[in-house]
């Protein structure tokens, strides 16, 4: 499956959920955060690793982040629920010493999960995520510096933990919104690099981001 085609059917699930929940009752939210991914720098080994600066540097790219949740059951002092996190990073930008690595290469990351939120009823709600689902990667065909990327897209199983907090100021006209700080690390597999091994099969990606919540 192409990046293209899991954003196209995670929009279509998440459209025919929600009409779904929204003709029984307001216990849903459709959320929408923006922010960045981190991942550590990874020691290149191995016959291809450049002379100067053997490291995969990762830069921080610009990611959104659309979600969907469902209100399951819960009282004053906490609430579950579950949700579909999709994360889409789409310009991953890499460096390191020499033409081993491709120019960036994008992702996607898209993990149901169970949240758990303290003090659901008050304006200022902390909560925990924990989940699993897949990763995918689709890298640039272009070498960094010069020369064809051999690797290709490839897809990983990936774990999902996070915690956030949802401050909720309005009321009245707006009280069907709320704003959300949140931090996720997506716990996946490594994008292919066939010229730039690193020895490790498995990464974490840190998306930090903040955005709104719409509760209907």
């Amino acid at each position: 499956m192409s990046g293209k085609q899991a954003i196209a059917v995670l929009v279509l699930g998440m459209s025919i959920l929600g009409a779904s929940a929204a003709a029984q009752d307001e216990k849903n939210e459709l959320t929408g955060t923006a922010g960045r991914i981190f991942i550590s720098d990874q020691g290149i080994t191995g016959p291809n690793a450049p002379t100067v600066n053997p490291v995969i540097h990762s830069g921080k790219g610009f990611t959104f982040e659309i979600n969907y949740a469902r209100h399951l059951f819960g009282t004053e002092v906490y609430s579950i629920s579950a949700e579909v996190p999709a994360v889409f990073n789409l310009d991953e930008d890499l460096n390191a010493g020499g033409p081993v690595v491709p120019v960036d290469y994008k992702q996607i990351f898209v993990t149901p999960a169970v949240r758990v939120n303290l003090f659901p009823a008050t304006k200022v709600s902390p909560w925990v995520s924990f989940g699993g689902g897949f990763a995918r990667f689709s890298e640039n065909k272009n070498l960094l510096y010069y020369g064809t990327n051999p690797g290709g897209s490839s897809t990983s199983g990936v774990i999902q933990g996070g915690l956030g907090l949802d401050v909720s100021p309005f009321e009245r006209r707006f009280r069907h919104f709320s704003f959300r700080g949140e931090v996720r690390d997506f716990f996946s597999g490594t994008p292919s690099l066939p010229l730039a091994d690193t020895g490790k099969t498995r990464q974490h990606n840190y998306f930090v981001g903040g955005g709104l919540i719409w509760h209907f």
